[in-house]
Protein backbone atom coordinates (compact mmCIF):
# COMPACT_ATOMS: atom_id res chain seq x y z
CA UNK A 1 0.00 0.00 0.00
CA UNK A 2 1.25 3.50 -0.72
CA UNK A 3 1.21 6.34 1.75
CA UNK A 4 1.69 10.09 1.57
CA UNK A 5 2.42 11.52 4.47
CA UNK A 6 1.58 15.39 5.36
CA UNK A 7 2.37 17.52 7.76
CA UNK A 8 -0.64 19.78 7.32
CA UNK A 9 -3.39 19.64 4.46
CA UNK A 10 -7.47 21.39 4.08
CA UNK A 11 -8.33 18.08 4.17
CA UNK A 12 -7.09 14.56 3.77
CA UNK A 13 -10.13 13.85 0.91
CA UNK A 14 -9.94 16.98 -0.78
CA UNK A 15 -6.07 16.03 -1.52
CA UNK A 16 -6.66 12.85 -2.48
CA UNK A 17 -9.67 13.37 -5.06
CA UNK A 18 -7.28 16.63 -6.65
CA UNK A 19 -4.59 14.03 -6.70
CA UNK A 20 -6.84 11.62 -8.87
CA UNK A 21 -7.52 14.23 -11.07
CA UNK A 22 -4.27 14.34 -11.94
CA UNK A 23 -2.64 11.08 -11.87
CA UNK A 24 -3.12 7.73 -11.86
CA UNK A 25 -3.35 6.17 -8.56
CA UNK A 26 -3.31 2.72 -6.93
CA UNK A 27 -5.52 1.00 -5.22
CA UNK A 28 -5.49 1.75 -1.44
CA UNK A 29 -3.41 4.45 -2.33
CA UNK A 30 -3.20 5.95 1.41
CA UNK A 31 -3.05 10.21 2.76
CA UNK A 32 -2.33 10.60 6.26
CA UNK A 33 -2.03 13.99 7.61
CA UNK A 34 -0.57 15.35 10.78
CA UNK A 35 -3.30 18.14 10.76
CA UNK A 36 -6.86 19.20 8.96
CA UNK A 37 -7.19 22.66 8.65
CA UNK A 38 -10.62 21.86 7.51
CA UNK A 39 -11.78 18.23 8.05
CA UNK A 40 -14.80 17.13 7.67
CA UNK A 41 -17.30 14.66 8.68
CA UNK A 42 -21.20 13.37 7.84
CA UNK A 43 -23.53 15.89 6.53
CA UNK A 44 -20.80 18.23 6.73
CA UNK A 45 -19.65 17.92 9.84
CA UNK A 46 -16.80 19.67 10.93
CA UNK A 47 -14.09 17.26 12.56
CA UNK A 48 -11.45 18.52 15.17
CA UNK A 49 -8.20 17.10 15.91
CA UNK A 50 -5.47 17.87 17.99
CA UNK A 51 -2.14 17.52 15.63
CA UNK A 52 0.01 14.20 15.15
CA UNK A 53 -2.15 12.63 18.27
CA UNK A 54 -4.96 10.94 15.96
CA UNK A 55 -5.78 9.33 12.72
CA UNK A 56 -6.99 11.84 10.26
CA UNK A 57 -6.40 9.77 6.54
CA UNK A 58 -8.26 9.23 3.17
CA UNK A 59 -7.97 5.46 1.22
CA UNK A 60 -8.75 5.73 -2.37
CA UNK A 61 -10.71 2.24 -2.99
CA UNK A 62 -11.47 1.15 -6.68
CA UNK A 63 -14.33 -1.22 -7.35
CA UNK A 64 -14.66 -4.33 -9.69
CA UNK A 65 -18.56 -3.92 -10.29
CA UNK A 66 -20.58 -2.07 -7.43
CA UNK A 67 -23.96 -0.92 -8.47
CA UNK A 68 -25.00 2.56 -7.19
CA UNK A 69 -28.09 1.48 -5.03
CA UNK A 70 -25.26 -0.84 -2.78
CA UNK A 71 -23.30 1.80 -2.08
CA UNK A 72 -23.97 1.42 1.55
CA UNK A 73 -22.18 -1.45 2.13
CA UNK A 74 -18.97 0.73 1.44
CA UNK A 75 -20.17 3.04 4.63
CA UNK A 76 -20.69 -1.24 6.76
CA UNK A 77 -17.23 -2.24 5.27
CA UNK A 78 -15.53 0.88 6.49
CA UNK A 79 -17.33 0.62 9.89
CA UNK A 80 -17.07 -2.84 10.78
CA UNK A 81 -12.89 -2.38 9.57
CA UNK A 82 -12.48 0.13 12.11
CA UNK A 83 -14.57 -1.61 14.98
CA UNK A 84 -12.52 -4.63 13.98
CA UNK A 85 -9.30 -3.17 15.15
CA UNK A 86 -10.87 -1.13 18.13
CA UNK A 87 -12.24 -4.22 18.76
CA UNK A 88 -8.44 -6.12 19.04
CA UNK A 89 -7.36 -3.23 21.16
CA UNK A 90 -9.82 -2.70 24.16
CA UNK A 91 -11.52 -4.31 26.45
CA UNK A 92 -14.53 -2.01 26.02
CA UNK A 93 -17.57 -3.10 24.07
CA UNK A 94 -17.70 -1.22 20.11
CA UNK A 95 -20.68 0.10 18.42
CA UNK A 96 -21.27 1.20 14.89
CA UNK A 97 -23.44 4.20 15.11
CA UNK A 98 -25.58 4.32 12.13
CA UNK A 99 -24.81 5.62 9.60
CA UNK A 100 -20.81 4.80 10.21
CA UNK A 101 -19.29 6.44 13.56
CA UNK A 102 -18.25 4.25 15.75
CA UNK A 103 -18.63 4.19 19.74
CA UNK A 104 -16.66 3.04 22.68
CA UNK A 105 -18.62 2.98 25.97
CA UNK A 106 -21.20 4.77 24.49
CA UNK A 107 -18.75 7.97 22.95
CA UNK A 108 -17.65 8.70 19.36
CA UNK A 109 -14.06 7.82 18.97
CA UNK A 110 -14.46 7.75 15.24
CA UNK A 111 -16.10 9.60 11.90
CA UNK A 112 -15.90 8.25 8.67
CA UNK A 113 -16.64 10.64 5.20
CA UNK A 114 -17.22 8.75 2.11
CA UNK A 115 -17.16 10.23 -1.12
CA UNK A 116 -18.01 8.35 -4.14
CA UNK A 117 -17.38 8.57 -7.86
CA UNK A 118 -20.48 7.09 -10.06
CA UNK A 119 -20.09 5.88 -13.34
CA UNK A 120 -23.51 5.06 -15.40
CA UNK A 121 -25.16 4.03 -12.11
CA UNK A 122 -22.14 2.51 -11.08
CA UNK A 123 -19.42 2.88 -8.29
CA UNK A 124 -16.28 3.50 -10.11
CA UNK A 125 -14.36 4.60 -6.74
CA UNK A 126 -14.79 6.01 -3.60
CA UNK A 127 -12.20 7.93 -1.11
CA UNK A 128 -12.96 7.23 2.02
CA UNK A 129 -12.48 9.58 5.02
CA UNK A 130 -11.47 8.28 8.50
CA UNK A 131 -10.91 10.44 11.71
CA UNK A 132 -9.87 8.25 14.44
CA UNK A 133 -9.20 9.36 18.00
CA UNK A 134 -5.90 7.65 19.47
CA UNK A 135 -3.69 9.66 21.52
CA UNK A 136 -5.62 12.40 22.15
CA UNK A 137 -7.10 12.89 26.00
CA UNK A 138 -8.72 16.46 25.86
CA UNK A 139 -11.56 17.18 24.00
CA UNK A 140 -12.67 20.09 25.05
CA UNK A 141 -16.16 21.12 24.47
CA UNK A 142 -16.86 17.79 23.24
CA UNK A 143 -17.95 15.71 26.01
CA UNK A 144 -19.30 12.90 23.97
CA UNK A 145 -15.87 11.69 22.56
CA UNK A 146 -13.41 9.56 23.48
CA UNK A 147 -9.57 8.08 22.37
CA UNK A 148 -8.02 4.75 22.11
CA UNK A 149 -5.67 5.68 25.00
CA UNK A 150 -8.25 7.31 27.47
CA UNK A 151 -9.82 3.91 27.61
CA UNK A 152 -6.54 2.11 27.48
CA UNK A 153 -4.38 4.18 29.22
CA UNK A 154 -1.77 3.01 26.23
CA UNK A 155 -0.50 4.88 23.64
CA UNK A 156 -0.27 3.51 20.16
CA UNK A 157 1.97 3.68 17.15
CA UNK A 158 0.03 5.68 14.54
CA UNK A 159 1.32 4.21 11.58
CA UNK A 160 0.95 0.21 12.77
CA UNK A 161 -2.85 1.08 13.51
CA UNK A 162 -3.21 3.04 9.94
CA UNK A 163 -2.42 -0.18 8.36
CA UNK A 164 -4.04 -2.89 10.26
CA UNK A 165 -7.58 -0.51 9.62
CA UNK A 166 -6.14 -0.52 5.54
CA UNK A 167 -5.27 -3.92 5.59
CA UNK A 168 -8.34 -5.31 7.27
CA UNK A 169 -10.26 -2.59 4.92
CA UNK A 170 -9.49 -4.85 2.08
CA UNK A 171 -10.66 -7.52 3.33
CA UNK A 172 -14.16 -6.36 3.62
CA UNK A 173 -13.25 -4.59 0.55
CA UNK A 174 -12.99 -8.64 -1.33
CA UNK A 175 -16.26 -9.28 0.21
CA UNK A 176 -18.33 -6.84 -1.33
CA UNK A 177 -16.51 -7.31 -4.41
CA UNK A 178 -17.99 -11.03 -4.39
CA UNK A 179 -20.99 -9.54 -3.72
CA UNK A 180 -21.45 -11.69 -0.57
CA UNK A 181 -23.66 -8.69 1.35
CA UNK A 182 -25.65 -11.44 3.52
CA UNK A 183 -22.49 -11.67 5.46
CA UNK A 184 -21.47 -7.64 5.49
CA UNK A 185 -25.22 -7.28 6.43
CA UNK A 186 -25.11 -10.24 9.44
CA UNK A 187 -21.59 -8.59 10.93
CA UNK A 188 -22.91 -5.00 10.46
CA UNK A 189 -26.36 -5.74 12.34
CA UNK A 190 -24.31 -7.77 15.15
CA UNK A 191 -22.73 -4.42 16.40
CA UNK A 192 -25.42 -1.91 15.66
CA UNK A 193 -26.21 0.38 18.46
CA UNK A 194 -29.61 0.53 19.51
CA UNK A 195 -30.24 -2.83 17.63
CA UNK A 196 -33.33 -4.53 18.16
CA UNK A 197 -33.44 -2.92 21.06
CA UNK A 198 -36.65 -0.08 21.98
CA UNK A 199 -35.33 3.43 22.05
CA UNK A 200 -36.49 7.15 21.85
CA UNK A 201 -36.16 8.79 18.69
CA UNK A 202 -37.04 12.08 16.96
CA UNK A 203 -38.56 12.89 13.78
CA UNK A 204 -36.38 15.71 12.78
CA UNK A 205 -38.95 16.84 10.34
CA UNK A 206 -42.13 17.27 12.09
CA UNK A 207 -40.19 17.40 16.00
CA UNK A 208 -41.88 14.54 17.68
CA UNK A 209 -40.24 11.81 19.79
CA UNK A 210 -41.50 9.05 19.32
CA UNK A 211 -40.88 5.07 20.80
CA UNK A 212 -38.93 2.24 18.41
CA UNK A 213 -36.91 -0.50 17.65
CA UNK A 214 -34.55 -0.49 14.84
CA UNK A 215 -34.72 -3.58 13.28
CA UNK A 216 -32.45 -3.25 9.80
CA UNK A 217 -30.41 -0.86 7.54
CA UNK A 218 -31.70 -1.63 4.29
CA UNK A 219 -29.32 -1.60 1.33
CA UNK A 220 -29.91 2.06 0.75
CA UNK A 221 -28.48 2.93 4.21
CA UNK A 222 -32.11 3.94 5.12
CA UNK A 223 -33.07 3.48 8.90
CA UNK A 224 -35.69 0.52 9.27
CA UNK A 225 -37.73 1.52 13.07
CA UNK A 226 -40.43 -0.81 13.75
CA UNK A 227 -43.29 1.75 15.54
CA UNK A 228 -45.04 0.58 18.81
CA UNK A 229 -47.85 0.03 16.63
CA UNK A 230 -45.94 -2.67 15.00
CA UNK A 231 -45.63 -0.86 11.73
CA UNK A 232 -41.76 0.11 10.30
CA UNK A 233 -40.70 3.16 8.98
CA UNK A 234 -37.83 4.24 7.04
CA UNK A 235 -36.02 7.36 7.76
CA UNK A 236 -32.84 8.47 5.95
CA UNK A 237 -30.08 10.86 7.06
CA UNK A 238 -31.03 14.10 8.55
CA UNK A 239 -35.01 12.73 9.14
CA UNK A 240 -34.39 10.92 12.22
CA UNK A 241 -32.27 11.41 15.75
CA UNK A 242 -31.02 8.71 18.44
CA UNK A 243 -32.28 10.46 21.53
CA UNK A 244 -29.74 9.43 24.77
Amino acid sequence: MKIIKLDATESTNTFLRELCHVDAIDNFTVVTAKKQTNGRGQMESSWSSNSGENLTFSVLVKFLDIELVDQFYISKAVALSISDVLTSKLTTKVLVKWPNDILAEHKKICGVLIENSVKKARINHSIIGVGLNVNQVVFENLPNATSMKLISKEKYDLDKLLRQIVEILKKYIEIINQKDFHLIDKLYLDRLYKFNTPAMYKDVISGELFMGKLVDVTKEGLLKIELENEKTHKFNLKEIEFMR
